[in-house]
């Protein structure tokens, strides 16, 4: 593919609140396959992780403030309430990941014009899909908090953090869409910039809401769910604004055929994580008989967690986009380096995470609460937590590698099948150790899901698929 003399587009204005950041186009997509790896995964890879980091704030921000001004009640509502969202944010990657491997791979083509009619048309379908999920939440969000049985206490406030949070679920999908229409194309930094501006709306709001400062009324664990939906709103208009701008998005007639193959692509990666929420509400059924402070401790420990994980995610979307690109331009022995060197990256903030986890873990946990006994159990977990660190950056960037070769089917059935073990295991565990054995279910678990993407990554198989996209 030739390389042009100028980029294609470029960001005109500083208008919106969004700077002048980076070029997009052929000459973003000549980069990926030309340029060194280890260079080119490092400049996709850090504004990418930055980006993650932010979306993973959002909730960390709202734990916060629910956990030290609310109670530990508030907090495990949150805990629980995260673990059907994590749920629909699964949904929403359907078309995130799709959108992701297929327009990487017009991009890597040379085709520029293709890859916008592509996330036009995976726009609509996620704001579509996004108001089917909004509307099947909120006709079931009674049954959703009986199936966990965590409390009546805990279910009221679950439901009102939740419920509130449904009604920014179009927009939310749609900015999946938005994130993802970027990232196929090489660009990683525009999604950062948008996401700091919703994290200083969030940082703002919060306190305001939550607390009632001012003039405004105190809207308790509300007010943190309506703080997300306003600034991720905000997220999704600055986004399509500077796709538009940049001639990176085009709305027209939607191809069933595009449908299709966001859904054969996306599927796979958003059944994996629905299951994965589904186990894990089941499971809370094993630890709500340990009372608030063991299901409010998940939330700490997991919280802690999110930061690696959403690292691994921020190098993931860089090393799924890089392997989609070079795989278009024919180049598979190139993106196969990529997901190992981008492994070898992430090792660096796991081993740092696992070394302050053995070492400060009370002061992790004192963060979001000051009940003597949530923080107690969160340490241990968190101690606990630190050997399938290694493990989680492994998984979660080979398994996006995985989805930019379109290749999300065999780690979905690996995936699922491990992560459904957890439940008998738990049942088991926590009538023989307590709460502990629980915990051990949910690390050794995670480390043979590590292990099991890193074998499927070298077994080539997704080479085979790649032409399928």
């Amino acid at each position: 593919m030739p390389v042009p003399e100028q980029p294609s587009v470029l960001l005109e204005s500083h208008e919106e609140g969004v700077p002048q950041l980076t070029v997009t186009g052929e000459w973003e997509a000549a980069r990926l396959v030309r340029q060194p790896l280890s260079r080119t995964i490092l400049r996709l890879g850090l504004p990418a992780v930055a980006s993650t980091l932010l979306m993973t704030l959002f909730f960390t921000v709202d734990l916060f403030w629910i956990g030290r001004y609310l109670g530990p009640v508030a907090l495990a509502a949150a805990t629980a309430s995260v673990f059907w969202i994590w749920l629909i944010i699964s949904i929403a990657e359907l078309v995130s990941i799709g959108l992701t491997a297929v327009a990487a791979r017009r991009h890597g083509e040379g085709n520029p014009a293709e890859a916008a009619r592509v996330v036009g048309e995976a726009m609509l379908y996620s704001i579509v899909l996004g108001t089917l999920v909004a509307v099947a939440g909120a006709l079931t969000l009674d049954h959703m908090y009986a199936v966990m049985n965590v409390g009546p206490a805990v279910a009221a406030l679950g439901r009102r953090y939740l419920g509130t949070y449904l009604i920014g679920a179009p927009l939310f999908f749609g900015f999946f869409a938005v994130d993802a229409g970027f990232r196929a194309s090489g660009d990683t930094r525009t999604p950062l910039a948008i996401l700091g501006v919703s994290i200083a709306v969030t940082m703002i709001m919060d306190p305001i809401l939550i607390l009632g400062l001012g003039p405004v009324p105190k809207l308790g664990i509300e007010g943190a769910a309506i703080s997300t939906a306003i600034t991720r709103t905000l997220a999704f208009g600055i986004g399509v604004v500077v796709l538009r701008k940049r001639r990176m998005v085009e709305f027209g007639r939607i191809r069933a055929k595009t449908i299709a193959a966001i859904t054969r692509v996306g599927l796979p990666t958003a059944m994996t994580g629905v299951v994965f929420s589904l186990i894990y509400i089941v499971l809370t059924r094993s630890i709500a008989p340990f009372g608030t402070a063991a299901l409010a401790a998940l939330g700490i420990g997991h919280r802690v967690e999110s930061w690696l994980y959403t690292i691994s995610l921020g190098f993931g979307a860089a090393v799924a986009a890089i392997v989609g690109q070079n795989l278009g331009a024919g180049e598979p022995r190139r993106a196969e380096h990529s997901g190992w060197i981008t492994v070898g990256y992430v090792m660096i903030p796991a081993v740092i995470l696992s070394v302050l986890e053995l070492a400060i873990a009370p002061d992790f946990a004192a963060v979001f609460t000051n009940d003597p006994m949530t923080q107690l159990m969160g340490a241990e977990y968190l101690r606990i937590s630190a050997l399938s660190n290694m493990f989680l950056g492994a998984e979660i960037v080979l398994e996006a590698a995985l989805g930019g070769a379109g290749t999300t089917l065999p780690p979905m059935l690996t995936s699922t099948s491990l992560t459904a073990l957890r439940v008998p295991l738990a049942i088991w565990a926590a009538a023989r150790f307590g709460i502990v054995g629980v915990w051990w279910v949910i690390v050794l678990t995670a480390c043979a899901r590590g292990i099991a993407m890193a074998a499927i990554w070298k077994s080539s198989v997704w080479k085979r698929r790649a032409a399928l996209v």
